[in-house]
Formats: structure tokens, sequence, C-alpha cells
């Protein structure tokens, strides 16, 4: 069974969605490609009591990691981008280039972005903390004002 419940953010409704055992997504409502709730899936808070406490904690500048159980379904490649994207240190960033070479695939900086975008837990997995090897701002499914809004949350500029 799928369930869901809702978090109020600094960058708009959070939707969190698991299977009663790990969080499986993490969507941003309020993003130009919001997630739907599914008729089938159940509302359940209480089954997210650690994540959404977790998520405060970090947009109250409180915390710096996350512990809560993920569960990231995808091809292998993907799941190999989306576990250097957790490798990221809070408040740092990194180039799609430099994951592609972390990850033992050095020609594949495209193909990391296109994984980065497929990411199914935002935030937590922190897609945001990648950026053009020029240093900009890229695209970002929930919006480049919510990517420079967390990038300046971790780096103390912003307190949300």
């Amino acid at each position: 069974m799928t369930l869901y419940t809702t978090v109020p953010s600094s960058i708009g409704e959070l939707l969190l969605v698991g299977d009663g055992t790990a969080l499986c997504g993490l969507y941003m409502q309020e993003a130009p490609r919001p997630k739907f709730v599914e008729p089938a899936w159940r509302r359940d808070d209480d089954a997210f009591a650690a994540a959404r406490a977790q998520l405060e904690e970090y947009f109250d500048g409180r915390r710096t990691s996350f512990d809560v159980r993920l569960r990231m379904d995808g091809p292998e490649f993907e799941r190999q981008v989306w576990e250097a994207l957790r490798e990221i240190p809070y408040g740092e960033t990194t180039s799609y280039g430099q994951i592609a070479r972390r990850i033992g695939h050095p020609e594949a900086a495209r193909a990391v972005g296109v994984a980065n975008a497929r990411n199914p837990i935002a935030v937590i997995v922190p897609c945001h903390r990648v950026i053009g090897a020029d240093g900009s701002l890229t695209g970002y499914g929930g919006g480049l004002e919510r990517k420079r809004l967390l990038l300046d949350l971790e780096s103390g500029v912003l307190a949300l």
C-alpha cells in the first residue's frame, strides 16, 4: 500500500510518499511539475513523523543531514547517481561532470543530468547541490528560485 502526507515548508508544500517502512518520494507541489496523489493512496501523517520532523529541522537550519530510510527504485545508473548525490556535503556544490567521474562514467555528464532530474526524493537526496561546470545554476525540477533558496539556506546566507 502506498501512503502519503503533505508537509508545509518555506519552498512550498511537500508531498511525501512511502510504503510504511521507507520514504519513496518527496515532491515539491508548487513546482512546475507537481506529483498528484493517486486515488488508491492512503493519507497517513504518522507514518512520516521522522521525515516530517527532520525536514522541519532542516528548513529551520538545525539539521545538515537526514537519516530516514529511503527506497529509490530506478535503473542501476540512476541509483549510482542518486547515491553520489547523497554524498555531497551540506553547504557544498558539485558539477554533473564531477559526479560522472566519481561514479566511473567520466563521459556521462549529460546522463548524470537526466538521472539528477529523475531523483524521486528532492531535498533529502540533494540534487539541488548540483550546478553547471561554470558554477551557474542549471535546471531544477523545483524551479531555479527554489534551488537558489535551498543553496542559500545551506550556505547560511538565508534563514528560511
